[in-house]
């Protein structure tokens, strides 16, 4: 990240762009929460805010995988002039806090007693050196398939529960003229499907040693060799028209029954809600094939940068407060289709897709099927990551080879 290494002219054109000042107890939030669910939960953000006394400057910058945002933040902290807080997840938070530019919020974070309302796997990655510099919003599940059931009723198919299953499925979606995967050919959507079917293929024991410690052997075995055939397979399953489509989109399809199924996060539940679909009825809520027994999870968070002047940081630990407090923990993710971070939130709002995260979450924190999302930043360092999605993303547009994407992938693995 290092950001004296990024061209001064960002920094440049950020300064032209004419960023204003400040006011008092104000604060500024730079997010990508732009699609239906996601923008009405940070629009009851900003009503709690304001209730408070403090005004909210919206800073939404759309990119369902947060790319765009991150370019837009490191011009601002660059040109001299960060927002209050921004949407960052997993060990971007660490790289931030090495740049020496993220506000300690642990006043915030003692008098809300954060330590003894998280899980331990939550408030780590929350802290830099010991010291809370983020507010955990909530936990996304990663692994879930998302079925349209009166599709699977058209084509007489079943709903799967392993990847033989699936396939047959699929098969029989296509034979009745539908689309069988609803996909978006976008880099960060690629790689959220691969990273259920390693998970599915090799399980959650495999998946932290290849892709959470990135182990050679791993990365090259003939189980991720099997993980890339499975890839490829569904590939011929997802529509010509995918390249570039919006996640949204592609849940749009689900949700309409043009396609079958959809691998993405719980945050496309939001849209299902938002489209007056009820679970159980109108969709299925169910675990990516083969990974019943694991959870792949992604914590959005507001990491706080450092702020001038005693009223910009008295609204700052304002912000952290509202963003752990058990009304907008429930609001916001009743809205966007996670679940809380924080305990002490009522079930009783939540539908049956969400009782199920919270339990599989519990259960997997338990017996160690609870493994971090590479896709959304949650497992390894950016550069890394990056360098792998860029293999997954070759091998979902070309004709490159099962056994040529695992050497690709150790290679990216080494990636500074």
């Amino acid at each position: 990240m290092k950001l004296k290494h990024i061209t001064r002219a960002i920094m440049a054109i950020s300064i032209c762009a004419g960023i204003a000042p400040a006011h008092a107890a104000e604060v500024e939030v730079l997010h990508y929460w732009t699609a239906g669910g996601e923008a009405r939960s940070a629009a009851e953000l900003k009503k709690i805010m304001e209730s408070k006394g403090v005004s909210w400057k919206d800073f939404a910058v759309a990119g369902g995988g947060g790319e765009n945002a991150m370019t837009a933040l490191k011009a601002r902290v660059i040109a001299g002039s960060a927002p209050t807080a921004a949407q960052i997840k997993g060990p971007s938070i660490q790289e931030w806090g090495n740049e020496g530019v993220l506000a300690n919020i642990d006043a915030a974070a003692n008098e809300g007693k954060w330590d003894a309302v998280l899980p331990k796997v939550v408030s780590g990655i929350m802290k830099y050196k010991g010291h809370y510099v983020a507010a955990p919003i909530n936990v996304h599940r990663v692994n879930w398939l998302w079925v349209n059931p009166e599709v699977l009723k058209k084509a007489g198919a079943t709903a799967p529960t392993n990847f033989d299953e699936f396939f047959a499925a699929a098969d029989k979606i296509k034979k009745a003229g539908l689309i069988a995967v609803a996909h978006g050919g976008q880099p960060w959507q690629d790689a959220t499907v691969f990273e259920s079917v390693v998970l599915g293929v090799g399980g959650a024991e495999f998946y932290k040693k290849a892709i959470v410690q990135l182990d050679t052997a791993s990365l090259t075995s003939p189980t991720m060799i099997k993980a890339f055939d499975t890839l490829a397979k569904i590939k011929t399953y997802i529509d010509k028209d995918a390249a570039g489509r919006d996640w949204n989109l592609a849940t749009a399809m689900v949700i309409n029954g043009k396609a079958g199924m959809q691998f993405m996060g719980d945050w496309a539940k939001g849209e299902f809600t938002a489209a007056g679909k009820q679970p159980g009825k109108d969709f299925l809520c169910l675990a990516a094939p083969g990974t019943d027994k694991a959870f792949t999870f992604n914590i959005d968070s507001l990491a706080m940068f450092n702020v001038k002047g005693a009223d910009q940081q008295k609204a700052q630990l304002t912000l952290a407060n509202a963003v752990m407090s058990p009304e907008f923990q429930e609001v916001f993710n009743l809205n966007k289709g996670s679940i809380p971070a924080r305990a002490g939130v009522s079930r009783a709002k939540f539908d049956s897709c969400a009782l199920k995260s919270m339990d599989d979450m519990d259960a997997t924190s338990k017996s160690g099927g609870l493994v971090p999302s590479f896709a959304h930043g949650m497992a390894i360092d950016s550069a890394k990551a990056g360098a792998i999605q860029d293999v997954i993303a070759k091998f979902m547009n070309s004709n490159m080879t099962s056994q040529a994407a695992t050497q690709a992938l150790a290679k990216a693995a080494k990636a500074k």
